[in-house]
């Protein structure tokens, strides 16, 4: 059981290196920040804007760390805050946002498309979904607490 901690927790830590190393060379290249990636193709998507909770909440990221990218992004132009320059404000992309989102949908289509290569697609479904199921047995055990046995 260790083993497969081990193997586990490895791949899933080196696969999150490699995927931050690929948005911070590619964002370096836009003058960005890598962490920027993920937002810009989060409010790209939902292109009439949101919040940052539910920017929180969609990136699983806290409080603290959507506020700084969002005042950074801010300050470069990316969005705009319309009401309340607080948690409730609504953030959107400006033209020179959705262009560095395009971007970087455009260079995460070319990675995933190269990473996920000798993958079938009944593989992609199976790998997700089981992506997903210990992503939430681990948010169970997170509030819960290990148990003490299996």
């Amino acid at each position: 059981m260790v083993e497969r901690f081990e193997q586990f927790s490895g791949l899933v830590s080196g696969i999150y290196r490699q995927i931050q190393k690929l948005e911070r060379e590619e964002m370096e290249k836009y003058g960005l920040k890598g962490a920027f990636a993920q937002y810009l193709v989060v409010m790209n998507r939902r292109g009439d804007g949101m919040t940052a909770a539910q920017l929180c909440e969609i990136c699983d990221k806290d409080k603290a760390a959507i506020s700084r990218v969002i005042s950074e992004m801010e300050e470069k132009g990316l969005v705009t805050r319309t009401g309340e320059k607080d948690y409730r404000a609504t953030i959107a992309l400006t033209e020179e946002g959705h262009k560095a989102a395009a971007y970087v949908a455009d260079r995460a289509t070319v990675a995933v498309t190269k990473a996920s290569e000798g993958l079938t697609d009944t593989h992609r479904k199976l790998l997700y979904a089981s992506l997903e199921l210990i992503y939430s047995n681990l948010e169970k055990i997170c509030e819960a607490g290990i148990p003490e046995t299996i």
